[in-house]
């Protein structure tokens, strides 16, 4: 074997242990990701939860208000409905957060297949001689 074969074979080399590398932390990111999404979403499915009983309580809470105004019942029924409102709040933020998470996925699964396809590393790009 002469020199340029030996550099050829050894820039082969390194593209091939920079393309696992990238495989591996791909693939680790990706499945992180994916698990975060997945409880993610059963967190966004227990707030809407929260807030339909929320919103049913307080209709509850306005039919009793109706029959008896007493000053203890509205300090609670303001209570309920500033938690009401911070559970809405915090179901938005996580809504945002989810779709954050679904963009990050697209990309990270998109980088991946972008690179296999073209045999690029995900890390390093292309590499040339070395």
């Amino acid at each position: 074997m002469d020199g340029a074969d030996q550099a050829g074979t050894s820039t082969s080399g390194g593209e091939a242990r920079c393309d696992a590398l990238a495989e591996a932390i791909s693939a680790a990111l990706g499945g992180a990701i994916r698990d975060f999404d997945a409880r993610a979403s059963g967190v966004g499915r227990s707030q809407e939860e929260l807030a339909l009983s929320l919103d049913r309580l307080t209709l509850e809470l306005d039919k009793l208000l109706e029959d008896a105004p007493v000053p203890l019942i509205m300090q609670q029924a303001a209570k309920i409905s500033s938690i009401r409102n911070r559970v809405l709040s915090l179901n938005m933020l996580l809504k945002s957060i989810q779709r954050r998470i679904d963009r990050i996925d697209q990309i990270v699964s998109a980088g991946t297949t972008d690179n296999m396809v073209a045999g690029t590393s995900v890390i390093g790009g292309t590499s040339g001689a070395t």
